[in-house]
């Protein structure tokens, strides 16, 4: 009797054991979950160039293809050149009359310049001068407007300004492109980086230079990185001005706080093997090892 009584306290201490320890790991477990700063509201980001003419016309040739590479200075599209050609033609045509007319005055300007004063009136000698600078001006305008003509045709050609890949490319010949519309975007080559939006409360334990991990959704693969910066402020939606020029703040429940998100950018110091970074994937973020604790936004 007394044996069955040992086994069943036996029985109750285990129990009140595993039981204890249960609650103790899971409330190390909830903390971890809840305080560590990690988020899965991770964002590979990219610096995007938008390649726009510097002058309007039709689209005669597309040399790229959406989505694929390019290199710095490789052609992209080019505009029809006619009108271009002609104007240029038509521009070094005026070039050489303005070049004309002022041999012909600096000719008259020698000429008067170098008779006798008892002959030629000083009033004479001043508009042969005159005469000259203003075809000379005429001169210099026109030789600016042949370089701005060559510009023009030069630049009918756009070229890639930066290495990267065409992104959503929605030219096609024949279209009528506008100077300094954009109608090609190109994600630039080496400038991944990673945008994570940490709650506001998970803050305090995230460092410049802190190592980071990052799983993009979908896959067990790691990429690596460091914390670059953290966001000053983001937009305070309370701070609305209503009629009469009073605030027009929203109603909230005391008891229910929504943590705000930070943006945090992650600079990428290691990718997997064959592993294609692609801007606007999502991944979680996890802050593994603490960097040197500084007040600076950059490094």
């Amino acid at each position: 009797m007394k044996k069955n009584k040992i086994v069943q306290l036996l029985r109750y201490i285990i129990t009140f054991s595993v039981v204890t320890i249960a609650i103790f790991l899971g409330m190390k477990l909830w903390q971890n979950y809840v305080d560590s700063p990690w988020t899965r509201d991770g964002r590979i980001r990219a610096d995007i160039t938008l390649v726009a003419p510097d002058v309007s016309g039709l689209i005669t040739n597309i040399y790229v293809k959406d989505n694929q590479y390019v290199k710095k200075g490789d052609k992209l599209f080019e505009i029809d050149k006619k009108r271009f050609e002609a104007n240029l033609q038509r521009v070094q045509s005026i070039v050489e009359v303005k070049k004309a007319q002022y041999l012909m005055k600096k000719a008259e300007y020698d000429k008067r310049i170098k008779g006798d004063d008892s002959i030629i009136p000083k009033d004479v000698k001043d508009d042969a001068k005159y005469n000259l600078l203003m075809a000379k001006e005429e001169l210099n305008e026109a030789l600016s407007k042949l370089e701005i003509t060559k510009l023009d045709l030069q630049r009918a050609t756009v070229y890639a300004p930066t290495s990267g890949w065409i992104n959503n490319l929605l030219l096609k010949k024949g279209d009528f492109i506008k100077q300094g519309e954009s109608h090609i975007s190109m994600l630039n080559e080496n400038s991944f980086w990673v945008y994570g939006y940490f709650e506001e409360h998970k803050l305090t334990k995230i460092n410049i230079g802190d190592e980071a991990i990052m799983n993009p959704l979908g896959t067990d693969l790691t990429i690596k990185g460091h914390v670059q910066s953290i966001a000053t402020g983001i937009t305070d939606r309370d701070n609305k001005i209503g009629k009469g020029l009073l605030a027009n703040v929203n109603p909230s429940f005391t008891w229910v706080r929504l943590a705000q998100r930070i943006p945090v950018r992650i600079a990428i110091d290691e990718i997997p093997e064959n592993y294609i970074l692609r801007a606007g994937v999502t991944c979680t973020i996890e802050v593994v090892k603490k960097g040197k604790n500084s007040k600076e936004q950059t490094l």
